[in-house]
């Protein structure tokens, strides 16, 4: 089995080495279940399921968190988007030209900052080259085609080398209409026992569908980039330019009006204990805010190894974005975001000392961020943080150990908002006991804080995207996990297998807490509470020696205030079984996954059922003179069943594809 190298770790270990939790999605694997977006690349994972928003836009979502707690990375570097502020918003990497997307959960990812203390995505690429490619250049083109929402694509990427000097070209191009769904109709809005308890003489049914409104997705990104390599190392720099255009499905003008009066809600004439309710609705025309982003961005990459006694290696990243999108209303730019930021980050990796191997390591960043126009709910800010952090780790016979620290100094400031300062600690242990060949047991402890976003401060508005009115609390404090996870895994054999359970206990955990709601639209205010968040996930798999392989997998998490109630958008528990077979130039796999109904629901929430999803994928391995190809075929959702995903704001607005066809023709040269 081909040792397969986490980027995102500073000792650069395989994944098999690094004591806390990590997942790796890459090669073929990668190639045919890489979706438009992050979180439906995702979802096969075992603890990662997305808060999906139509087909333009979805996060990751890790053992029930999703950003600000979970940081999206560039091969270590922050992305500087707007996803963080709202699920509406996408990641702006883009999945088709990915190398592999790592995935850290736990105290893995706390070297990357309070911004990761539900966990990290790595998002690895060939933009900058780290050596020479062979025989003077490479390269890969590949074409999709998409039934459910007639997706065309394409991506070619080439390297070239020129004596030291290596050059990365690379493109992706996709258009996607609006997905089928199997018909739905969206629930009436009723008064259940959270809502306004007044008669709505006016109530209207809304309008079934076959293709969910404002879920089309286009979307360009090119790449230059060019690096020195020698013996001893390499230094790079690229250029990345995105264009995107999606739909924002679920978005209802009647919502327009309102606002808060204390803690309840007043929308048009319907005010909550008032003697009005009229509900004289601004009925909706058809036609679907567009999403128009444009993003820029510069990355630098270096590592020098062996520089001088005592240093095995130093690795520099950095990365300057320049980020824009205008929401776009009925043609008119009703509301723009931007971000421009930038970070550095150095780290140095000593020799070993007395059989200590670590990494000591600076960052800094700077976020400016804006919203100007109709849903300016977060005041322009500037975010700085600066961190200094460490990493050591150690080897005893069969007995690996771990520790690491990271400080924080964040400032931010926001026009007519009070200044706010916080300085985040963390700090975690671990140690695996190889008690039998392949066999590992593992224990992991920390003490994670984070400092409040932005929005969590400074919010105050309306979001018609997400239905909600915002209010932010600025005097909120640091978020502090207590967590501890238990890890058992079985690496070699024909019988593989990994399980995890963990707890993380928060003290002021910050959440959106719903004060009141008036059908579809919340009113929400950003609070602190101390909460708990247990669960457990795992995958076995038996590896036949005819190339066939079964496996099952699953994962549960329960999240809960610890004064009482869930939390909000928990995603449901899930248990599934594949079978995969090699023969050959042919391969597939066959998988079976049951999402279970969630009805252990916070305050104002609607239980989402459960529902069965069957996938499965046939490819076919050729080779055309020196060019190696692969024709693949991968059917989703082919039950056709509706699929409701309770993480995601528009929980029951917007259902996932329905059954669907993905053709795909990948050529590597």
């Amino acid at each position: 089995m081909r040792e397969v190298i986490v980027t995102a770790d500073p000792l650069g270990r395989s994944g098999d080495e690094v004591i806390s939790n990590v997942e790796i999605l890459s090669g073929e694997v990668l190639a045919q279940r890489r979706q438009a977006t992050l979180g439906e690349t995702l979802v096969s994972l075992p603890g990662v399921t997305s808060d999906a928003f139509g087909g333009g836009a979805s996060r990751p979502v890790i053992r029930g968190q999703t950003a600000p707690r979970v940081k999206i990375l560039s091969d270590g570097s922050s992305l500087f988007d707007a996803s963080d502020v709202s699920p509406d918003h996408a990641v702006s990497g883009e999945p088709l030209l990915l190398d592999g997307i790592e995935v850290l959960r736990g105290p893995s990812a706390l070297l990357y900052g309070g911004g990761a203390i539900g966990g990290a995505v790595n998002l690895i690429d060939r933009k900058i080259p780290t050596a020479l490619p062979p025989a003077g250049g490479e390269g890969a083109v590949e074409l999709r085609y998409g039934s459910g929402d007639r997706e065309r694509a394409g991506v070619v990427g080439v390297t070239v080398g020129l004596g030291a000097f290596a050059l990365r070209l690379e493109g992706a191009s996709r258009r996607a209409d609006d997905y089928e769904v199997p018909f739905y109709t969206p629930p009436a809005h009723t008064d259940d026992e959270h809502d306004h308890e007044e008669d709505h003489d006016h109530e209207e049914e809304a309008a079934g569908f076959d293709r969910l409104p404002g879920s089309f997705n286009r979307n360009r990104t090119i790449t230059v980039g060019g690096s020195w390599i020698g013996s001893d190392g390499y230094f790079g720099v690229a250029y990345t330019e995105q264009d995107s255009e999606y739909g924002l499905p679920g978005h209802n003008h009647e919502y327009e009006s309102c606002h808060p009066h204390g803690s309840s809600l007043h929308c048009g004439g319907h005010d909550h204990g008032g003697e009005d309710h009229d509900h004289d609705h601004e009925h909706a025309d058809g036609h679907v805010p567009i999403v128009d982003l444009k993003s820029r961005r510069v990355d630098v990459r270096g590592e020098i190894r062996s520089p001088f006694a005592g240093v095995e290696r130093i690795r520099f990243r950095g990365g300057h974005t320049d980020y824009a999108h205008d929401e776009i209303d009925d043609g008119v730019v009703a509301t723009t975001f931007s971000n421009k930021g930038h970070e550095l980050r150095l780290e140095v990796q000593h020799a070993p000392i007395g059989g200590l191997n670590g990494v000591i390591g600076v960052q800094t960043s700077e976020s400016d961020f804006a919203a100007v126009g109709a849903e300016s709910f977060v005041p322009p800010s500037t975010t700085k943080n600066t961190a200094i952090f460490l990493l050591e780790a150690m080897t005893l016979g069969d007995w690996r150990l771990e520790g690491a620290l990271r400080q924080e100094w964040q400032e931010a400031e926001a026009l007519n908002r009070p200044d706010t300062e916080h300085r985040p600690f963390s700090a975690s242990a671990g140690a695996s006991w190889t008690f039998a060949p392949g066999y590992m047991a593992s224990l992991n402890v920390a003490r994670s804080q984070r400092a409040p976003h932005a929005q969590e401060l400074y919010a105050r508005g309306i979001h018609i995207a997400s239905n909600t009115y915002e209010i932010g609390t600025a005097t909120l404090d640091e978020e502090t996990a207590n967590s501890i996870e238990l890890s058992l895994r079985k690496t070699q054999g024909p019988l593989t297998f990994s399980a995890s359970a963990y707890r993380y206990a928060y003290e002021g955990y910050i959440y959106a807490a719903t004060l009141d709601r008036f059908e579809d639209f919340r009113l929400i205010q950003y609070t602190q509470d101390d909460a708990t968040f247990t669960g457990v996930e795992g995958q076995v798999r038996y590896a036949f020696a005819n190339g066939l392989a079964v496996s099952a997998f699953g994962d549960r998490v329960k999240a809960e205030l610890d004064d009482g109630g869930p939390l909000p958008r928990i995603p449901a528990a899930r248990l599934g079984g594949r079978g995969e077979f090699v023969a050959g130039a042919w391969s597939g796999d066959l998988e079976y996954i049951r999402i279970f109904e969630q009805d252990d629901i916070a305050a104002f929430e609607t239980s989402t059922p459960g529902h069965d999803m069957v996938n499965a994928t046939l490819a076919y391995d050729f080779a055309a003179g020196a060019f190696d190809s692969q024709l693949f075929v991968r059917g989703t959702n082919l039950l056709d069943e509706t699929a409701l995903s309770h993480t995601s704001y528009l929980s029951t607005l917007a259902p996932q594809r329905g059954r669907s066809f993905l053709v795909g023709l990948r050529t590597q040269f």
